[in-house]
């Protein structure tokens, strides 16, 4: 009667787990990625959209604190000088910014895709610099 497994069961046990470990890590990562990416994604088109509206009703822009709301572990704003910053690991990978220099105000969304590679990713999602003119 046997009572344990043999040393070739164990082997051939543990080189099947080491295999699944193999594909499926490769494959969390690639989708914990996706999901970060897509959430920036969105947090830009509903920060700038909340910018062009508090404008459009104002009819202008002094402070943006009031018009977004943000999580504020990965966004960072700079009401007085118009800015909001989304960084990874304190380097700066997206910058949203309210140009009021000219006569005409611009709503500037910059990526910085060579800062990080989550940036990369999203510059290459189709996400692009963008500069729009706030009527």
């Amino acid at each position: 009667m046997k009572k344990a497994f043999t040393l070739i069961e164990l082997i051939f046990v543990i080189v099947v787990i080491g295999i699944l470990a193999a594909v499926a890590l490769p494959k969390f990562n690639d989708t914990r990625e996706l999901a970060i990416s897509n959430s920036v994604k969105q947090d830009i088109a509903t920060i700038t959209q909340s910018i062009k509206s508090q404008y459009m009703i104002k009819g202008d822009i002094t402070d943006i604190s009031s018009a977004v709301n943000f999580n504020s572990d990965t966004w960072t704003l700079d009401s007085t000088k118009l800015i909001i910053e989304y960084k990874i690991s304190g380097i700066s990978c997206v910058k949203i910014t309210v140009d009021k220099s000219g006569t005409t105000k611009k709503l500037n969304t910059t990526i910085l895709e060579t800062s990080h590679e989550l940036c990369q990713k999203i510059y290459d999602d189709g996400v692009r610099n963008n500069s729009e003119v706030l009527f």
